[in-house]
């Protein structure tokens, strides 16, 4: 992986999409994504069924709720956010989604997408027909394990933001959230204490549970004890054990690792 390298992750919407080589094989990203384990043949026959590369610019979407589901999408560079459009027209976020992660394995089982996907950066995106996912998967048993871990980490993130939601006070929820891109952004080589934020303060207190006003009196009170410093969309940690403290014996290793 890039854990080697301590970079400035506020810098991480800069790379150079153009460096970024073309296949799975050498993809920089290969270790924390559906290639982890493969040997360098099984990586190059899941190279090749991987159809296109396709540039999703800010704002625009990924996939719409409720069209035909046909293929995973894997994140290459970028952020994306998904969410549902509730009855009354609000929007619901359900989750952020950075390089290295997949996103369509929520309509594997009702075959259509159940939220949309929409970017947040300027991002790249992997597709991945999942028929000839399948097929191969067949040939490759290590493939189909690695596969079923990740849907087994979706099903784990998705219960901990669900006792995320029932059992924390607003300043918990959002330390949580803080910690948990921290730990993904370190994983991918980034710093874990200096990131910018891709999304609003809006979407993170839909994604949350929270009214708008809630989420910006807890990031100030973090900020007042000193714990982070907040400058627009960049977070700076200061203090990230006390940070952890601020969940008790909620804070768990594993959810963050997610």
């Amino acid at each position: 992986m890039l854990k080697s390298l301590q970079i400035d992750s506020s810098s991480y919407s800069k790379l150079d999409i153009a460096q970024l080589k073309s296949s799975c094989g050498t993809c920089g990203l290969r270790e924390l994504c559906l290639p982890v384990g493969l040997n360098e043949d099984e990586v190059k026959k899941l190279g090749d069924i991987v159809s296109q590369k396709r540039k999703v610019s800010r704002g625009s979407y990924l996939h719409y709720a409720g069209a035909e589901f046909q293929s995973l999408f894997a994140v290459r560079s970028g952020f994306l956010k998904t969410c549902i459009l509730e009855q009354d027209g609000r929007q619901q976020v359900t989750g952020f989604h950075m390089s290295g992660e997949l996103l369509g394995l929520d309509a594997i089982s009702t075959e259509t997408y159940t939220c949309d996907a929409i970017a947040l950066e300027d991002s790249e995106i992997c597709e991945i027909p999942f028929a000839k996912l399948e097929e191969i998967s067949l040939a490759i048993p290590s493939l189909m394990r690695h596969f079923h871990k990740i849907m087994s980490r979706e099903i784990v993130r998705d219960y901990g933001v669900m006792l995320l939601l029932g059992s924390m006070k607003a300043e918990e929820r959002l330390a949580s959230f803080l910690l948990n891109l921290s730990r993904r952004f370190y994983i991918r080589g980034y710093s874990e204490h200096n990131f910018n934020l891709r999304m609003t303060r809006e979407e993170i207190g839909s994604y949350l549970g929270l009214k708008l006003e809630t989420v910006s009196r807890a990031f100030s009170k973090l900020q007042d004890e000193s714990i982070i410093v907040v400058d627009n969309k960049h977070i700076e940690i200061k203090d990230i054990t006390r940070l952890r403290m601020k969940l008790g014996k909620s804070y768990d290793d594993a959810f963050f690792d997610m």
